[in-house]
């Protein structure tokens, strides 16, 4: 397991790095282009590669009927533990200076700044980094005959968690009345790349590709993998307002620990073991989405503490990644 886990940390430490360097000598606007061109082009070419030559005739069975029963648990605890944080207080900003006291204050007279924050709690539980640290991660850690149950489940996961059960909690808790679900949301879930490269590399799964093509689809993983960490370094060092970090330890737990516990035992409770519920537990276990933050932005819900969480569960993912292979490897 040391050897796995030096291989695996080594390329992430170090790009995430190199991101984090980059984003001090570089242009502001290089994290949003090469977020865009991982989001537009370097992860579907992944999955494309990746579904290609990957069988999904279980996992397309398993995986969403999983996630979704594990999301689902994952937000009654999350709404459990909110609850009691409230009762404690715990939930309550802390003072940090007297300008933010009062601007606290003023927020607090609203009748929407719980449920704002409450939103944020919610989400930053729930939704996981599956595309750019999952996809780039599981190749990593799990043998090329099982990613294409990851490749299942980050579509899944993008396609009903992100943009559908989080953005039904952004708009429900935000503070904007003007934005409501429909055409929209729906018109931004089935124009995602990764879905598309995902149906493109199955139906063509029969179709044999020139040499060229091929070794350029596989070379393209190995590119996608150092660009997503340096993207993550570039994010990570764009995060301000560090206010909630007490408050956000409780979500980025629930992210971290309780969805892929609930995940492995899950799975070992229907039979699903070897290195299939690794993969499973170890894309449940992904830290929380940038994705969340925009969301955030967007809908109005709080973000100060998604930012906070964020950092927190990038963080802790280098001391879960461990446990996860001991416990279900």
């Amino acid at each position: 397991m040391g050897e796995t886990l030096l291989q695996t940390y080594t390329p992430l430490l170090v790009w995430t790095t190199v991101g984090a360097i980059l984003l001090r000598v570089t242009p502001d606007r290089l994290p949003r282009l090469l977020a865009r061109a991982l989001f537009l082009v370097g992860v579907p070419l992944e999955i494309l590669a990746l579904a290609r030559h990957t069988d999904l005739r279980v996992t397309v069975a398993i995986v969403p009927v999983a996630l979704l029963s594990v999301v689902a648990f994952n937000l009654m605890l999350g709404w459990l533990v909110w609850s009691r944080l409230r009762r404690t207080g715990g939930s309550e900003p802390p003072d940090i200076t007297a300008e933010a006291a009062k601007a606290d204050r003023e927020i607090a007279a609203t009748d929407g700044s719980t449920r704002r924050r409450q939103g944020s709690f919610l989400m930053a539980s729930l939704l996981g980094n599956t595309g750019f640290v999952g996809l780039a991660l599981l190749p990593l850690l799990v043998p090329e005959e099982h990613l294409g149950a990851a490749i299942v489940y980050s579509v899944t996961n993008n396609f009903f968690v992100t943009y559908g059960v989080g953005v039904l909690l952004a708009s429900y808790f935000g503070r904007s009345q003007r934005l409501h679900l429909g055409w929209q949301q729906l018109r931004d879930v089935l124009t995602v790349p990764s879905l598309w490269a995902f149906i493109l590399g199955v139906s063509t799964q029969s179709v044999a590709l020139p040499a060229a093509v091929e070794s350029g689809l596989e070379a393209s993983i190995w590119v996608v993998i150092p660009a997503a960490f340096v993207l993550m370094g570039m994010r990570i060092g764009q995060l301000q307002d560090w206010d909630d970090i007490k408050i956000a330890i409780a979500p980025a737990l629930l992210k971290l620990l309780a969805m892929p516990l609930a995940m492995g035992a899950g799975l070992t409770a229907f039979g699903v073991t070897g290195d299939l519920r690794l993969a499973l537990v170890l894309m449940a276990g992904m830290p929380t989405a940038f994705a969340g933050l925009i969301l955030a932005e967007e809908y109005g819900v709080e973000s100060r503490l998604m930012t906070s969480c964020i950092l927190l569960s990038t963080v802790g993912l280098l001391a879960t990644l461990p446990v996860w292979l001991v416990l279900f490897g």
